[in-house]
């Protein structure tokens, strides 16, 4: 999926999204590996399944990641993710038309 971004809080959560290191991360290891699941991703990136699940609803909020749910050969549920195709081009005129489609409360 290869969008231009004109809504401001679409682009506030996808750019709030990948300011985080793990998050990167979690990208570049679905980019370069493939789809995934849970438990083999934490081990990959060595973080907790927890913390890599909290990241990964981020993620998925933004609509970076994609999941689905299947069953396993032995009747395990196990949830797979993968990136989802996107492209967002920032610039300064992408930028003042996301502006004026903000929604979003101004931080104090």
């Amino acid at each position: 999926m290869s969008e231009r971004i004109s809504s401001g809080d679409r682009l506030l959560l996808m750019l709030a999204a990948l300011a985080n290191p793990h998050r990167l991360r979690i990208i570049a290891g679905l980019a370069s590996g493939g789809r995934n699941y849970v438990s083999q991703l934490a081990r990959e990136l060595g973080i907790s399944r927890p913390l890599l699940h909290l990241h990964l609803q981020r993620l998925e909020e933004a609509g970076l990641v994609s999941s689905k749910l299947e069953l396993s050969h032995d009747g395990k549920a196990l949830n797979y993710f993968e990136v989802r195709n996107f492209n967002v081009e920032i610039t300064p005129e992408a930028i003042a038309k996301a502006a004026r489609s903000l929604t979003a409360k101004s931080e104090p």
